[in-house]
């Protein structure tokens, strides 16, 4: 007979490890603190709308529902960059095939519901808080929101997928007598904004970009919706700078923030002031922590594990991944959770902590450096080593259009900005980097001796 499996958390991460559980015969149990998002509808206000990469997709492919998912995505083929005077500028994320793919977080988490409804061996239970996990037991506490029911839940596997503030993470850090953990808050806040559609229902924006408002210390992005709409945020500093959210209290000073830093986005947000006001300023929180597994009965997973900044577009992703690896453990080790799980756990946390530097790392990037002259030089030059030899993967492509390792890929990413430190402060570079002897002979040099990446 199968092992019994309790999820807690029904997000993204925990509802596809749900699919794929129940796909290979387990008896499936989900706990869930909010009320089904089917009936109560997916509260918004507070959301970054996602991009599904590569690696993601290959995770949906593995539950047999990448088709299904696709309809309900946009295909964003680089960065549109929206200066002060309202002109734009487009950046390819990769060669003209390549695309990222903007998603709701709340119709994706229900999307994922629904086709994890559909097992027989699968049960949801909604409106359940988990009081807590007793590891060495394999069973958990929950108590409902609305009538205070207390469960305790037995299982032969618990797997946390609860998010940042994970419930089975705190029980686990009782339970192991060393367990490392570190979170971490930037000093910026981030702020949600509804870009409607337009009077006849279509994007107000180029659906096929992802839209930047980039402005040195702070920003403003937009991703669409199949709806026509677009969901825009605005990441600013809490405090300290100049501007910032403690200095935006009045509708004269939004206004004048506004007009001074996105005005052509105005027109484009008939809310603007009362979202502005409205809508909670949220957080932005990195989580690091290990191991992830108390023996091969509780595991954490997700954000519950590695909880990341959402600027490399690849919090869900990388979840999804840890599903993706983990599935393929089970075919790899026949099923054994002893050895899946401590596996997983020996391997996936440096490529969890690899990926967390890179979202920070690329936070600079799309807030500072997307507008700078020497950082645009580095992408096409990039981009022309790409296509002469395709063994050189910038790291963007490396991160979201392959399955390279996130630690292997930062990695790499150090080492190509050496490579450019050296290219960039040529004489004149900026004017004759083609068919340039000394840029040939840096980058030949260079290329000696690299790995040979892996990208499948």
């Amino acid at each position: 007979m199968k092992d019994r499996i309790l999820i807690v958390g029904a997000g993204l991460v925990g509802s596809l490890w749900a699919v794929l559980l129940a796909k290979r015969g387990y008896q499936v149990e989900v706990f869930e603190l909010r009320n089904d998002p089917r009936k109560a509808g997916f509260k918004g206000g507070r959301s970054i709308n996602l991009a599904m990469s590569d690696r993601g997709w290959k995770a949906m492919e593995r539950a047999g529902i990448k088709d299904t998912i696709r309809q309900q995505a946009i295909p964003m083929r680089g960065r549109k960059m929206h200066d002060t005077a309202g002109q734009l500028t487009f950046q390819p994320y990769g060669d003209q095939d390549q695309a990222i793919y903007s998603v709701s977080r709340g119709g994706l988490n229900i999307e994922l519901i629904d086709i994890a409804d559909q097992y027989d061996n699968l049960k949801f239970h909604f409106g359940y808080k988990c009081l807590g996990v007793v590891a060495e037991e394999a069973k958990a506490h929950f108590e409902h929101r609305d009538t205070g029911e207390h469960l305790t839940v037995n299982a032969d596997r618990i797997f946390g997928t609860d998010g940042a503030f994970s419930a089975v993470r705190r029980s686990l850090m009782k339970a192991l007598p060393r367990f490392n953990y570190s979170q971490s808050f930037l000093d910026y806040g981030y702020k949600e904004l509804h870009i409607p559609p337009t009077t006849d229902g279509k994007h107000a924006l180029d659906p096929n970009a992802l839209h930047i408002w980039p402005r040195g210390q702070f920003m403003m992005i937009a991703l669409p919706n199949v709806d026509g709409s677009f969901t825009g945020t605005l990441f600013l500093a809490y405090e300290g700078q100049t501007p910032a959210f403690d200095q935006l209290n009045t509708d004269e000073e939004i206004m004048a923030f506004f007009q001074t830093y996105f005005a052509d986005a105005i027109p484009l947000i008939p809310n603007l002031l009362e979202e502005f006001r409205e809508n909670p300023t949220s957080s932005l929180i990195t989580i690091r922590c290990s191991p992830w597994r108390y023996e091969d009965k509780v595991l954490i997973m997700g954000d519950a594990s590695h909880a990341i900044v959402p600027f490399y577009g690849q919090g869900m992703n990388s979840g999804f991944e840890d599903c993706t690896l983990l599935d393929e453990l089970i075919d790899a080790h026949d099923g054994n959770w002893a050895e899946i799980i401590e596996a997983f756990n020996h391997s996936r946390i440096k490529d969890a902590n690899a990926i967390a530097d890179l979202a920070l790392r690329n936070f600079i990037e799309m807030r500072d450096k997307v507008a700078d002259p020497k950082f645009l030089l580095r992408k096409e030059i990039a981009a022309h080593f790409n296509k002469i030899y395709p063994e050189f993967l910038p790291l963007y492509s490396q991160v979201t259009f392959s399955h390279i390792p996130y630690s292997e890929a930062l990695e790499e990413g150090h080492a190509q900005d050496a490579l450019f430190e050296e290219i960039l402060v040529l004489d004149g570079i900026e004017h004759n980097w083609k068919d340039n002897p000394e840029v040939d002979r840096i980058f030949r040099k260079w290329m000696q001796g690299r790995p040979v990446l892996a990208t499948s």
